[in-house]
């Protein structure tokens, strides 16, 4: 499979909605609206399948969120069942990395149920309580707060 990953494009917005929520009916992420996806197009990357003819497949997606000059956080990481298990999500997530150097972050993070997943991309667990109360004043209102 050859994954390419591009900038999210509107076109993309019900499908990539429609992923993360359905992963959020699960509980296993945060929903989010088209409205919100809209306002921040340019912080979204996806993962794509083209095919011979030049057509697509939407296989996962991903934000980069600026919590702070200094720190941007990997949000909205999905992969579509058809992409499972092939390492989209790594690739999501390298390619959400390389933008936020781009972007000149010196650090990047991920608030989430799954820390095996970015302990193997060469993330580390931090106790929240360090992260500066600025960083997770959304995070309190968040029903999995304390399993973060």
């Amino acid at each position: 499979m050859a994954v390419a990953i591009r900038q999210a494009q509107p076109g993309d917005i019900p499908e990539l909605v429609e992923m993360i929520n359905g992963f959020a009916a699960r509980n296993l992420m945060l929903p989010r609206t088209p409205e919100a996806v809209m306002k921040t197009l340019p912080d979204w990357l996806v993962a794509v399948e083209r095919d011979a003819g030049g057509g697509e497949t939407l296989l996962g997606c991903g934000a980069l969120v600026a919590l702070t000059a200094e720190l941007a956080e990997v949000r909205s990481l999905a992969v579509h069942e058809r992409g499972q298990g092939k390492g989209v999500g790594s690739i999501v997530v390298e390619h959400l990395v390389a933008l936020a150097k781009a972007r000149e972050f010196s650090q990047v993070c991920a608030l989430t149920l799954r820390e095996e997943f970015f302990q193997r991309l060469g993330f580390e667990i931090v106790d929240r309580w360090s992260i500066s109360p600025k960083v997770w004043q959304e995070c309190i209102y968040c029903p999995k707060f304390h399993r973060c």
